[in-house]
């Protein structure tokens, strides 16, 4: 019997029209455990004010990153699906989903309800965990798996953030350019509003469990946690030292406090302290996307000049790099390892 591989991503528009990056950012939004308030007043923030105001200037943006063959995310992930296809064989049959719109998870499973399946390995393609993504989509994969009576069991990846050869993955990117050429690296994950972080602590903080310095037996699932051990693992392989990196994070919604240091502010800093050319990875992200091509191509790369900087070079996403493709493979063969004992 063959074993399915369920792929999942974020999401993206189905084109850059206002309409239909409108029923993107619905969905998306709506979800309670990307904005975890309370019903009605998610309903209202949301519907009535965020999206309205915002519907516009996304479409705008994702224009600006749209290629001929579609979504960067969505062009890169059927890429990596077909090859992990290939490296995986005929014993496999992946699919690729998205979280949020199109390709529907629920056409995923449908698909893979068709086959002689013994189980299926979900891998929400997000290396860190964090309840507004990697919880939220294993709650709608079980949501969509009931409405199929033949399927096999389901297993999940939940994180692969120190994973060694995802790691390597990043490492190797980094070899396209030449690091000793720039001034200082910029690690900057996706954000989170603190508020995340301390239902996950607790009464505690990220201070307590010194989720900057070390991943341990207390904050094994803290997004920021695993977000400083990513670039930490990354940085030791290219022999920064502590001083010629930074960890930041990026895309902040609303006005309440997320996880700092903030990417834009740190950039500011970094400029007006004498910082000429910079090197950027975006290692919660593994495919290039709007938070990558816009938010750092474009917009950090705009605000690096305006304060005294020349230059920003991002380093691509993982996309459908070979060698992301071994890491998945690993992961996989790991996974089914852990299931056969």
């Amino acid at each position: 019997m063959k074993t399915g591989i369920l792929l999942i991503n974020l999401g993206t528009p189905k084109s850059p029209s206002k309409k239909h990056v409108r029923e993107y950012l619905t969905e998306f939004l709506n979800d309670p455990y990307v904005i975890d308030l309370p019903a009605l007043k998610r309903f209202f923030l949301v519907n009535f004010i965020i999206v309205p105001f915002r519907a516009s200037n996304s479409a705008r943006l994702y224009k600006k990153i749209w290629t001929q063959e579609g979504s960067p995310l969505l062009v890169h992930g059927l890429a990596l699906k077909n090859k992990l296809q290939e490296k995986l064989g005929g014993g496999f049959v992946v699919e690729l989903a998205m979280r949020y719109q199109e390709p529907p998870i629920e056409t995923a499973l449908k698909n893979l309800s068709r086959q002689n399946l013994s189980q299926i390995i979900v891998i929400p393609l997000y290396p860190q965990y964090a309840a507004s993504s990697t919880f939220s989509t294993i709650e709608k994969v079980k949501k969509m798996a009931l409405r199929f009576v033949n399927l096999p069991k389901l297993q999940f990846v939940e994180q692969f953030y120190d994973h060694p050869l995802f790691i390597k993955a990043w490492v190797h990117k980094a070899e396209n350019y030449h690091i000793s050429q720039y001034d200082h690296v910029l690690f900057s994950f996706h954000g989170l509003p603190e508020r995340h972080l301390k239902k996950l602590h607790g009464n505690g903080s990220c201070a307590d469990y010194h989720c900057e310095k070390e991943v341990n037996d207390k904050n094994g699932y803290c997004y920021k946690a695993a977000s400083f051990e990513t670039a930490r693992l990354i940085a030791n392989q290219l022999n920064l030292k502590p001083d010629d990196y930074t960890v930041s994070f990026q895309s902040r919604l609303g006005r309440e406090e997320w996880i700092k240091p903030y990417t834009d502010h740190v950039i500011v800093e970094r400029a007006k302290a004498g910082i000429k050319k910079m090197l950027v990875f975006s290692p919660a992200f593994v495919a290039d996307c709007l938070e990558t091509l816009y938010e750092i191509g474009e917009e950090c790369q705009e605000l690096f000049k305006a304060n005294g900087g020349e230059r920003i070079q991002l380093v691509e996403g993982l996309n459908a790099d070979d060698l992301w493709v071994t890491a998945l493979e690993d992961i996989i063969a790991k996974k089914l390892l852990i299931s056969a004992i």
